[in-house]
């Protein structure tokens, strides 16, 4: 038996077609450890160093190099070198476009969150709702 779709006229008026789409959410940005590695460099405006970053987002030397590689492709970090002597450091900034696009990033989850949040306390109460012959999966 087909069952009857349970939208309603006010559900459909919330938003268009592709309302949890979520456009905004860029797969480069979207990697866990890459989320860490703008986190922590959105909170620390002046830069981070290589270990400190390592530190923050406990990732291994190779790890970090490899996503911050992607990050720098991307322009959304930029690389800056520079010593006290005998050693070379390396430190890492968002880009103002970063920064720009990694606060965009952060309102549409912002959005998935605030989304999700009516039906988490929904629920329970949907459930005795349910029509005869439903059961959870």
């Amino acid at each position: 038996m087909a069952r009857k779709s349970q939208l309603k006229k006010s559900d459909l008026e919330l938003g268009s077609a592709g309302r949890f789409a979520y456009q905004g959410l860029d797969r480069v940005m979207h990697e866990k450890a890459r989320l860490g590695i703008l986190a922590s460099l959105a909170a620390h405006a002046d830069g981070l160093l290589f270990n400190d970053l390592k530190e923050f987002c406990s990732l291994t030397d190779g790890n970090l190099s490899r996503h911050l590689g992607v990050l720098s492709e991307a322009e959304l970090v930029e690389t800056w070198k520079g010593g006290n002597g005998t050693r070379t450091q390396t430190m890492y900034r968002l880009t103002d476009a970063g920064r720009q696009r990694f606060t965009e990033y952060i309102s549409v989850l912002e959005r998935v969150v605030a989304d999700g949040q009516p039906d988490v306390k929904k629920m329970d109460s949907n459930q005795s709702k349910l029509s005869g012959g439903w059961s959870p999966a």
